[in-house]
């Protein structure tokens, strides 16, 4: 089943065809009503030598950012079942679309991964399960089998696709036989098998590179403060510090991983976790930097950090959109947030969280979220829906590559905005409308301006 949405996209040209004119911005609109869904709109805009009055979006590309690794989503083992499942033809027609560059595609560049079950995998396992009263320190019965399965080959599938693509991991819990109360969900890592874990992230490593599957960066623990997931591990930051400082950078370092280590992977209402985690001498050489969840404070936070340690990176890394909840609020919420909010507080990479899901929002785990809407939504017969965190990420993804640098813009307090400088010298800008009336606004760039109008409650992304 195509949306409209997607027929709409289908017209759409690649990045590097973006500009209808040599002095025209092209422009793609998503409506809250969803009456249009990144549909680049028939009539450019045309840049003037003309002064603008009213509100204006002066955008600076002297003044530059932070370089962008990507934007993306969180393929959970869920996530890969269903992509699995799907026809080889429907499969590869979809893939493309996600993590293609040419016309059609939104060129996702970024995926992040769990190491192990997420809540979003229809069973809990780790890579060394061991029965009960039973460890195995040495890692003996190491082994991603549980992968094999779905995760390994869409990886491979969506490698050959976009072989620049980066990944990041992260575990939700270690085994159950680390951890002081032997369970999957909740618990703490027990000190003693600190080493026995530090060497478990090597082997994961080792044994995706051997793959082809390259880990560009890992984050300790998904969401350390939240141990009431399925699978969870509670991970105070004090305790984060000591696993990193002493044992998981030295373990990757001496294997010569050159996988980056990424702190904290929780809420924004806790910045003085990862400031802990940075301002532990023996950690901090080790942290390339911290990522984010905003299920509770405010963006904002990953100013804060980054101001506190401006030489170590930012990310945000999972949020997800309910399944009962409706478009045009996920839309609004997310844009402002997410897509504008986060690269303006400095993060390299903004990944929605899961990447699909089918009509009943399963696979997850007993006790996982139930309500957490994919991406896209696959049913059986091929059937393909594209939700609203398609969309927000698209509008980012598709003109947006890695190696773009955030630029200066302007009046983001009265019209949320971000823009980029592309790799190729092009300009794009994202604007949301987040009032309930029509804004006219002036987009400034390098002594020209052009005219634009955004509708309540839309989105654009503006491309010269």
């Amino acid at each position: 089943m195509l949306t409209a949405g997607i027929l709409a996209l289908g017209a759409c040209t690649g990045p590097s065809q973006v500009g209808p004119a040599a002095n025209g911005v092209g422009w793609w609109l998503t409506m809250p009503d969803q009456s249009q869904l990144l549909a680049r709109q028939p009539e450019g805009l045309v840049f003037s030598s003309a002064t603008p009055t009213g509100l204006v979006i002066e955008v600076d590309d002297q003044q530059r950012f932070q370089t962008m690794e990507g934007f993306g989503y969180c393929l959970t083992g869920g996530s890969a079942e269903l992509l699995h499942a799907l026809s080889a033809p429907a499969r590869a027609k979809l893939l493309n679309e996600l993590f293609g560059r040419g016309p059609g595609s939104i060129g996702v560049s970024y995926l992040r991964l769990s190491i192990g079950a997420s809540d979003l995998d229809a069973a809990v396992f780790s890579y060394n399960d061991r029965p009960a009263g039973q460890t195995d320190p040495a890692l003996v019965h190491f082994s991603l089998a549980p992968d094999e399965r779905h995760l390994i080959p869409i990886l491979k599938e969506i490698l050959a696709i976009n072989p620049q693509l980066s990944l990041m991991a992260s575990p939700w819990s270690p085994p159950a036989w680390m951890k002081d109360n032997g369970a999957s969900k909740g618990g703490s890592l027990k000190p003693e098998f600190y080493p026995a874990y530090a060497q478990y992230f090597v082997r994961y490593l080792q044994e995706m590179q051997a793959r082809g599957i390259r880990i560009g960066a890992v984050t300790v623990q998904n969401e350390p403060l939240h141990p009431g997931n399925n699978p969870s591990l509670l991970m105070l930051a004090e305790q984060q510090a000591e696993f990193i400082g002493r044992h998981l950078g030295p373990a990757l370092e001496q294997a010569g991983l050159n996988t980056r280590i990424i702190c904290y992977d929780h809420n924004a209402d806790k910045p003085e976790y990862p400031l802990t985690v940075l301002g532990n001498a023996t950690a901090n050489p080790y942290v390339a930097g911290s990522a984010f969840h905003l299920y509770a404070g405010t963006i904002d936070a990953l100013s804060k950090v980054h101001d506190a340690y401006p030489n170590k990176d930012v990310y945000f890394t999972e949020q997800w959109t309910g399944s009962k909840s409706a478009f045009a609020d996920n839309l609004g919420w997310h844009v402002k947030n997410l897509e504008i909010g986060a690269p303006r507080n400095w993060a390299r990479v903004v990944l929605e969280w899961n990447l699909a899901a089918d009509p009943e929002q399963n696979p997850h785990t007993p006790g996982g979220c139930t309500e957490c809407l994919g991406a896209v939504t696959l049913a059986p017969h091929d059937e393909v829906t594209r939700n609203v965190a398609y969309y927000t990420v698209a509008h980012a993804s598709k003109f947006v590559p890695a190696g773009s640098i955030r630029i200066a813009s302007s009046s983001a307090d009265q019209l949320p905005n971000v823009a980029f400088l592309t790799p190729g010298g092009g300009h794009v800008l994202l604007v949301q409308n987040d009032q309930p009336s029509v804004r006219t606004f002036a987009i400034r760039q390098g002594g020209r301006t052009a005219l634009a109008t955004l509708p309540a409650g839309a989105m654009a992304t503006y491309v010269w």
